[in-house]
């Protein structure tokens, strides 16, 4: 007789569904109050999770670290600048670096690849390599990337509820969206 496979089940750092979706909306809400109380849930998370903690959430909750420490008034901007400037190198860093495998490919092209905005990889460069930019440049940076990790992650982890897509979206796209979001989970974000 043929025994029934119990469903695989993933060990992961939060509750459950309900404490994954509280936090994904308090990072994205814009209040600074909600916001850090998401970001101390993430740090519980990551101190039970360690290095298995997803690159994508990792990289949200440093970005939104930097806009709640903004808000706040408590930085100077050459601080900001610094601030802003590690979480944008780090996201860059960390999203190209699973795609570079054995052959050194360009970050430029990597970062088109996966839909990054150049720009994006031109500003981590300059933080990395050059004379620092902006503030100003810097919060835009933080706020594309964020909107890209949006997109990108959180919203494919609650199957598009926080994209602005057209309702009829025929069954191509779906299809090519569910495999990008299959690359994502099984090889960009462990």
């Amino acid at each position: 007789a043929r025994r029934r496979l119990k469903p695989l089940r993933t060990v992961v750092a939060w509750r459950g569904r309900a404490e994954w979706d509280q936090v994904m909306v308090g990072l994205y809400c814009g209040d600074s109050r909600l916001q850090q109380d998401a970001l101390d849930r993430v740090s519980a998370w990551k101190s039970r999770y360690g290095p298995k903690m997803p690159l994508a959430v990792d990289c949200t909750a440093e970005l939104i670290r930097c806009k709640v420490l903004d808000s706040s008034g408590r930085l100077k901007s050459h601080e900001l600048i610094l601030s802003y400037g590690l979480a944008l190198v780090r996201f860059v860093n960390l999203i190209t670096e699973r795609k570079q495998k054995m052959v050194s490919i360009p970050l430029r092209q990597l970062a088109r690849e996966v839909d990054i905005p150049v720009w994006v990889v031109d500003l981590r460069h300059e933080l990395t390599h050059g004379k620092l930019p902006r503030l100003a440049l810097c919060r835009k940076g933080c706020d594309v990337v964020l909107d890209w990790l949006r997109k990108m992650y959180w919203s494919r982890q609650l199957g598009n509820n926080l994209c602005e897509e057209s309702e009829d979206e025929d069954e191509e796209e779906e299809r090519e969206e569910v495999e990008a979001n299959a690359e994502l989970d099984s090889d960009g974000w462990e």
